[in-house]
């Protein structure tokens, strides 16, 4: 059946047709809903109140625009509303300055507000007139870019830049004037600007090319699970980072980082191991520490790379083994 048929099936009360009306666009809604709340949860729980909004008004859907911009009319909103009701998230280099690596840890927070990890499936191509591609535009600092401008300038910048809508669409969407949209869209754009590095990683990767970094995400495995430090740091960069939501500790440079990797990470004998995922468009690891309780290895948290050139610039490590599920990884693994 072609979409039209399938419409009129879904606005006669057919589940099953509205749920195959939708099913292509679920993938790059969730994540929209993730630029935009910066949480894979939230997006979850923000696509779903879209969905069932959008089952509610199908009756209303006059077909003057594309179902593929309705449905993001729909979600965008239920990303505005949820901001309104919850904190900004944030990484822990935005909740305060590096600490010293001899001092004990900041306990974890435990209100949400720290960005999620976000699995890096294909969530559609790249549109034509959008200014960023689309890994760049699931990248952590792009993310943790987004979250500090206001929620309408968020979703302008995103339907723009990322999405490539109009500005008569986005003004559409967000009930305005395209020219509200386009004084919207240059405020965010010298805002995330300042925020953004110099170099995306996409950029990075690329220049680094395939067979460089599998030998450099090789190594780095290597060396952690024997736990080999001084390995481990000789692949940093000088101004290395490491932060480790939803602890706020969070340390700066190679010879800091060296001191926590040594004094608190890596000093015992136990079996350590790392399985490769990808999030947030860049390479991953789920990891997994030992339980002498249990006797098995288990889940101790996702952790994201960047680099800058040849070196690992940032380790975010998001200590939440709940995210497991989401990366397909188990909870477990034997020694």
């Amino acid at each position: 059946m072609n979409e039209l048929a399938v419409l009129e099936s879904a606005r006669g009360g057919d589940e099953d047709a509205f749920a195959r009306l939708v099913a292509p666009y679920r993938g790059e809604l969730h994540a929209h809903c993730y630029r935009m709340l910066g949480s894979v949860h939230d997006a979850e729980d923000a696509l779903q109140e879209a969905l069932l909004r959008a089952w509610r008004g199908l009756g209303r859907f006059e077909g003057r625009s594309s179902l593929r911009s309705w449905l993001y009319r729909i979600a965008t909103n239920a990303c505005l509303r949820a901001i309104e009701r919850r904190p900004q998230r944030v990484l822990p280099i935005d909740y305060g300055p590096p600490a010293d690596p001899h001092d004990e840890l900041a306990a974890p927070l435990t209100e949400s507000v720290w960005i999620e990890p976000y699995p890096d499936d294909e969530d559609g191509l790249d549109a034509p007139e959008a200014r960023y591609e689309r890994r760049e535009s699931i990248e952590l600092a792009f993310i943790a870019a987004l979250q500090h401008l206001p929620a309408r300038q968020r979703a302008v910048l995103i339907l723009r830049d990322v999405l490539g809508f109009s500005a008569r669409e986005v003004a559409e969407t967000l009930d305005t004037s395209p020219v509200s949209v386009d004084s919207a869209l240059q405020r965010a754009h010298r805002s995330v600007e300042q925020r953004l590095p110099a170099q995306s990683q996409q950029a990075t990767l690329r220049a680094l090319g395939d067979e460089r970094l599998g030998e450099l995400v090789g190594s780095y495995v290597d060396a952690w699970e024997r736990g080999d430090v001084e390995a481990v740091v000789a692949m940093l960069a000088e101004d290395a980072r490491v932060t480790m939501p939803p602890i706020p500790t969070w340390y700066r440079g190679r010879e800091a980082v060296a001191a926590f990797f040594s004094e608190r990470v890596l000093r015992s004998d136990h079996p350590r191991r790392m399985l490769p995922v990808r999030a947030n468009g860049v390479p991953a690891f789920g990891q997994y520490f030992w339980s002498e309780e249990k006797g098995r290895l288990l889940a101790h948290g996702i952790t994201v790379l960047s680099f800058k050139g040849d070196q690992i610039h940032e380790l975010t490590a998001f200590l939440a083994p709940e995210l497991f599920a989401s990366f397909g990884l188990p909870p477990e693994l034997d020694a």
